[in-house]
């Protein structure tokens, strides 16, 4: 499917700027949202998750090969380092992480005693490319993206590729051979569920579109369309589609150029959150998890939002 955009010109709504394509957006971002930056000084931030127990935002800076930890009262300190220059990071209902690792080429699990378990590592006997970005399903698979960002330098480990493709992959609910989803993305990126988990949208940031799938009972997806295409030109100067959310009502909010496109169920473009750097990623947090955190270059943003995110497990077990 081809989406035609008429770009409108900048709106400022409140002290946020925003292109405004319909009258829903307004539904969704308050017209006295501030996108407020929080802490900076980073490389490259990405991977941005709220933790509901402990009130705080675990996120990663890949070329620091650092995880870090903001809190609204403390600030920000060091979770790990080196940290294995980790990108994408989800819960479990239970609160164990995990983590997609760049240098290991791994998916793991950490869980809150410490203990340390690989998820998925190798596929027909060749090591992953770099798992980049991940989501829990309601059913217990965890499904991530296998791009080739991670075997570049400065936010992962040059070295050769062994897979010949790259993929979408399943960890199976109570663990098992790993499954492939999709093997014929150009660099699979965000992926994220609809509100009722039927519809699985994962884009490719150089083709830079979104594709969604129907999600089946057993796991497997079927009926693969391109959602939305058109995400600026996959030039990672100007902005790409990159991390990707679902809210509560079923809009994809992506990163792309000039920031944050929120697009509906329908696939239309209801508008772009302007954010003043290049973002990376984007998740939902504090109280309602009606808070967009946003991590983007240098920086760490957060915009209040009229809307929550959709609620995975582990925002439900909050």
């Amino acid at each position: 499917m081809c989406v035609v955009r008429r770009i409108r010109p900048v709106e400022v709504v409140g002290i946020m700027s925003a292109e405004i394509d319909a009258p829903e957006f307004h539904d969704l971002v308050g017209e006295e949202a501030d996108v407020e930056q929080v802490a900076t000084g980073f490389q490259f931030t990405e991977g941005p998750l709220w933790n509901g127990p402990g009130g705080y935002l675990l996120f990663s800076d890949m070329p620091d090969d650092t995880r870090r930890r903001w809190e609204p009262a403390g600030g920000v300190t060091v979770v790990k380092h080196p940290s294995n220059k980790c990108n994408g990071m989800t819960y479990e209902p239970d609160h164990s992480l995990i983590v997609c690792e760049h240098v290991t080429s791994a998916l793991v699990r950490e869980r809150s005693d410490g203990t340390h378990e690989t998820l998925a590592s190798h596929w027909d006997g060749r090591e992953l490319n770099s798992p980049n970005d991940v989501i829990v399903a309601d059913d217990g698979g965890i499904l991530f993206t296998d791009p080739t960002f991670g075997r570049m330098p400065g936010v992962g480990e040059e070295r050769p590729q062994e897979l010949d493709f790259q993929g979408v992959f399943r960890v199976p609910p109570r663990g098992g051979p790993l499954q492939l989803l999709a093997d014929d993305f150009d660099q699979p990126n965000g992926l994220c569920f609809s509100a009722d988990e039927s519809v699985l949208y994962v884009n490719d940031t150089t083709r830079a579109h979104i594709r969604a799938f129907d999600v089946e009972a057993d796991g497997s997806l079927t009926n693969d369309r391109v959602f939305f295409d058109r995400i600026g030109r996959g030039v990672i100067e100007e902005g790409v589609p990159d991390g990707m959310k679902c809210d509560e009502r079923g809009n994809v909010y992506v990163t792309g150029p000039g920031g944050i496109w929120v697009i509906s169920p329908d696939a239309e473009r209801l508008g772009v959150i302007h954010v003043p750097e290049n973002v990376a990623n984007l998740n939902w947090g504090e109280g309602g998890w009606r808070s967009l955190f946003i991590t983007a270059s240098t920086s760490l943003y957060r915009l209040r939002m009229r809307v929550a995110g959709n609620p995975l497990g582990y925002m439900r077990a909050a």
